[in-house]
């Protein structure tokens, strides 16, 4: 179970500068996306950690490998615009993978709440950025095209866990509300740290 907490964190050598390729908007798109990837993946790894093998385990794994694909990508976009990730790295590794195991442990019906919930967030999010992008729709081509595909898939994610009986979870108002109030935070806190 710990193995699958650890993730490997490229080394950023002391002293080294990131020189941004983008503008100050897109630099802290990709930043807060990044880290945003991150914190689902290990929610993913956390909620397979405890419902890997109950019924509902194939559909987080399913929901899990598009969730790294999306990491994956923003950990090439990161590179490829020389963007400074956020230092709450580590921090969200952890906090990602607890939220996943917690929800978890509340029950299937709970997980399904957890994605719900961060899901929403994440759709608006993704919104409000390629509304963000539009300004100039030529120059953020890529970056348009990879948002777009990523909050289709984030919308799936939520309407699985809607059609997995998310609303029947016990204290579904308050841990939903809960789990929205920290990705907001974690959004907020990751677009400047």
């Amino acid at each position: 179970m710990f193995r699958m907490l650890l993730i490997k964190i490229p080394p950023i050598p002391f002293g080294v500068r990131y020189v941004s390729r983008s503008s100050p908007e897109v630099d802290s798109i990709i930043r807060v996306d990044h880290a945003g990837e991150l914190g689902a993946d290990r929610i993913y790894a956390g909620q397979m950690a405890v419902l890997g093998r109950t019924n509902v385990g194939p559909l987080i794994q399913i929901m899990w490998d598009q969730e790294k694909e999306h990491r994956a990508k923003f950990e090439e976009l990161i590179n490829k615009y020389r963007v400074r990730p956020t230092a709450l790295v580590p921090i969200w590794n952890i906090a990602g993978f607890v939220l996943g195991a917690g929800s978890a442990l509340l029950g299937p019906k709970a997980a399904m709440a957890c994605t719900m919930s961060v899901e929403s967030v994440i759709v608006d999010h993704y919104n409000d950025q390629l509304r963000t992008l539009m300004s100039d729709p030529e120059a953020n081509k890529e970056l348009l095209q990879v948002i777009q595909k990523f909050r289709d898939e984030e919308q799936e994610h939520h309407d699985t866990g809607r059609d997995q009986g998310a609303e029947q979870a016990p204290f579904y108002r308050v841990l939903t509300e809960t789990i929205k109030f920290g990705c907001k935070a974690a959004i907020a806190i990751s677009k400047v740290i």
